[in-house]
């Protein structure tokens, strides 16, 4: 009986603790705080076709902070093309690992 409720005590400490190891690199919202981030650029082609709406994005950021993937999961091509391009000079505060995010931007005629 005292063998398994060390058992239990040491768990939950470790899971406390690893929690804590954890937690300093985790924002509230799970997402890292973007540093610089150039907005896409509304494409002439774009413009021309009255193309309008919202493209999806799923970036996975380095530990540096730095865009290392893109994948367009929505949106009209020419558009996504558009939110790709700018992720490019993208800058992340830096991380102890790989992370994913999914970022939305929005192209209205104006």
């Amino acid at each position: 009986m005292k063998a398994r409720r060390l058992l239990r005590v040491t768990a939950v400490a470790m899971i406390g603790m690893a929690t804590c190891l954890i937690a300093p690199n985790l924002r509230a919202d799970g997402s890292r705080k973007a540093l610089a981030k150039p907005q896409p650029e509304y494409p002439e082609l774009a413009r021309k076709l009255r193309l309008s709406g919202a493209v999806k994005i799923e970036v996975v950021i380095a530990p540096n902070g730095q865009v290392k993937e893109t994948k367009t999961l929505g949106g009209h091509p020419v558009l996504a093309d558009a939110a790709v391009r700018a992720l490019k000079g993208w800058k992340f505060e830096a991380a102890s690992g790989e992370t994913t995010e999914i970022l939305e931007f929005k192209f209205d005629m104006q």
